[in-house]
């Protein structure tokens, strides 16, 4: 398939309709609830009412996490494709981060992913050096499929000047200090995602970097 060259002067929600033109059916956002999901999930059903939207639940979301899924799903009048791994013992997040997100997250990504030709995502280039070079669209060689991610070159103020423009609901978190939103044992309030994996060096779970082989292996 050939990407458009101009795709980087393109606006998101561009972005969003040729995805789901080119693959109907077999495209899906990735939604961890986040204020970036939430722009997502506006452009998306009112491009497509029956689009397809997953998440991935550790078990360790935080109770406003879990409500606001419940409330995007009444929003829409839409069921959100669950995607989970098996509980996992209790410390091990402690003991070895790694293993546990390899088990409660990437994981049950491979298997999502594993039913889509692309999928779309909320990465912005600025929320940390690792995405930095994110593109609009391009082939994840990470997953072997396509992925978009609309919001790329979108900042923090873009992201809430589009939210409160259109009035959308969002993860109640964001208004307690949380730039970024994880698992409960893991996320504290903080800007970027300087709140993510507390207490440990990592600024990533894998889902964005890990290789499927690398998790079935």
């Amino acid at each position: 398939m050939q990407i458009p060259s101009d795709v980087e002067q393109w606006d998101a929600k561009r972005v969003v309709a040729w995805t789901l033109e080119q693959f109907p059916g077999r495209v899906a956002l990735a939604c961890s609830f986040q204020k970036e999901e939430t722009i997502l999930l506006d452009m998306l059903f009112a491009l497509e009412p029956a689009a397809r939207v997953f998440a991935i639940d550790t078990h360790h979301l935080f109770p406003e996490t879990y409500a606001y899924w419940r409330e995007v799903e009444q929003r829409y009048g839409i069921a959100i494709e669950k995607h989970e791994g098996p509980p996992v013992e209790h410390g091990l997040w402690e003991r070895n981060p790694d293993l546990y997100l390899s088990i409660a997250k990437v994981a049950p990504l491979v298997r999502a992913l594993g039913e889509l030709d692309a999928w779309i995502t909320g990465i912005r280039r600025d929320q940390a050096p690792t995405r930095a070079n994110a593109p609009k669209l391009g082939w994840d060689e990470q997953h072997e499929l396509w992925k978009a991610n609309p919001l790329a070159d979108w900042s923090d103020d873009d992201c809430w000047a589009y939210i409160r423009e259109r009035d959308l609901p969002y993860n109640a978190l964001h208004d307690r200090g949380y730039a970024s939103i994880g698992d409960t044992h893991s996320t504290q309030p903080g800007v970027g995602r300087e709140g993510r994996w507390a207490g440990t060096a990592k600024t990533e779970c894998g889902i964005h970097t890990v290789k499927a082989t690398e998790v079935l292996s």
